[in-house]
């Protein structure tokens, strides 16, 4: 029991001597507490916006920010923030955070890792010693999965004036509810989808840094035995929906060279997708037919519609939206020699965005400090780290993640991993603020 209360509580050294405590064990245990607030029972985690056990999720996360003596406010969206004040508040925040909601049947990791961790680092430094020459702040965004509106980070676009209310309007839930009608009933919103944006607009200048520690969900750290992920670029999706009609008719009478099959358009635009992306012959484009429902879906019948939900993700724009036209086209061309309708929709096409390479360097100096190897690598997932970057320079912290595996109930990551993310985090940001040290009159 000794030893592994040894293993449990990790100390971590930055490359000047300083001396920042990890609590390890506290850190995994609030995250078991965190996935108890789902709507599925342990391991899985379903945690959609604004639900009873999004509602839980977010009371804990307010909790254990004030244990800490954070200063804690939400916005109109419901992004929570707990802020430990610096001894020069004029100056902007260096800020970090992720998300807590969860799609249906998904881990405890992701996301997570990110609002959990961040406090422990505060509350790390806190113990160490350091006092903060900018504000560091910590957060909870709203909504980065797009379970419940279908449209994912609604919490950080609002903060970077990405998301327009015309969007929020044209997007109700599956029960037809507003998302403004969902925030007012749990005490967020305001009196219209412009006035909870406006409310939740980050001011000019309040947040100098942002940084996001979070899984991986990949296994590039792990079949390499490296410790953390320096994140160089974001990708970003374009997403589309394509929709072929035909005449349908009974799966018998119906003579094969009279038919026009939208399933069979469907299934073509799907191999489409693939050919298309592996043209580009670049690793970091990828492309996947999400959805593909067919109507009316019955064995005895020709199918009469499909509809396909399709993802393009890159790191580089240009060359992504060049896959998007291709596969436009396919479908233009299949839709003439299947002889059906066709019509397709955006649904977002966001830019990819790079990280600062000022964070980049601050999180390579934590992590050698602290005897981690590091690896600087791309994030093919989709983070809030995407929008913050419109605000102000922006980094991405990576751990390993087991095999890989995410948005599943197997994800996991372990206390050590946890630990180093954490002592990386804490030791970047106590840089960003250019604090002071105990027992030293050298700022950080």
């Amino acid at each position: 029991m000794c030893l592994l209360a040894l293993v449990l509580w990790c100390t971590l050294y930055c490359c000047h001597g300083r001396q920042v405590d990890i609590e390890a064990a506290k850190v995994v245990q609030q995250l078991h507490k965190l996935a108890s607030f789902s709507d599925d029972p342990f391991p899985a985690v379903t945690r959609v916006l604004y639900t009873e056990a999004d509602m839980q999720a977010r009371q804990y996360v307010k909790s254990l920010m004030e244990l800490e003596d954070l200063k804690v406010r939400e916005d109109a969206m419901g992004n929570i923030f707990g802020t430990w004040q610096g001894s020069d508040p004029s100056l902007g925040a260096v800020l970090t955070g992720s998300h807590c909601d969860a799609i249906p049947l998904a881990g405890m990791y992701d996301g997570t890792v990110g609002v959990i961790g961040a406090i422990e680092a505060l509350a790390a430094l806190k113990r160490a010693g350091f006092k903060p020459k900018r504000n560091l702040a910590v957060m909870m965004f709203t909504s980065e999965e797009p379970t419940r509106f279908k449209l994912s980070c609604l919490g950080s676009r609002a903060m970077s004036g990405a998301l327009t209310a015309d969007v929020l309007d044209a997007k109700p839930d599956d029960n037809g509810t507003s998302f403004l009608q969902a925030a007012n009933a749990v005490g967020y919103g305001a009196e219209s989808h412009a006035a909870v944006l406006e409310a939740s607009r980050t001011p000019k200048g309040s947040v100098d840094y942002f940084v996001e520690l979070h899984i991986e969900q990949g296994p590039l750290l792990e079949q390499e035995g490296l410790d953390i992920g320096v994140v160089t670029a974001i990708a970003a999706p374009a997403a589309l929906e394509v929709k072929f009609q035909g005449d349908g008719g009974h799966a018998g009478a119906q003579l094969m060279p009279l038919r026009n099959d939208a399933g069979l358009a469907g299934a073509e635009l799907a191999l489409a997708v693939e050919a298309h992306t592996l043209a580009t012959g670049a690793m970091d484009t990828v492309g996947t037919t999400g959805i593909f429902e067919l109507s009316p879906n019955a064995i005895n019948s020709v199918p009469k519609e499909a509809r396909l939900a399709i993802d393009v993700r890159d790191i580089n724009g240009p060359r992504r939206d060049k896959v998007v036209q291709a596969i436009l086209d396919s479908a233009q061309s299949l839709a003439t020699k299947r002889q059906v309708k066709f019509e397709a929709q955006m649904i977002n096409q966001d830019p990819p965005t790079r990280c600062a390479d000022s964070i980049q360097q601050a999180i390579v100096a934590a992590a050698r400090g602290l005897g981690l190897t590091t690896k600087h690598m791309v994030s093919r997932a989709y983070h809030d780290s995407l929008f913050m970057a419109r605000i102000a320079p922006t980094g991405m912290i990576f751990i390993p993640c087991k095999g890989g595996f995410s948005h599943r109930p197997d994800e996991f990551a372990s206390e050590k991993d946890i630990s180093n993310g954490v002592g990386v985090l804490a030791l970047t940001m106590a840089q960003l603020s250019e604090g002071a040290w105990p027992d030293s009159r050298d700022e950080l």
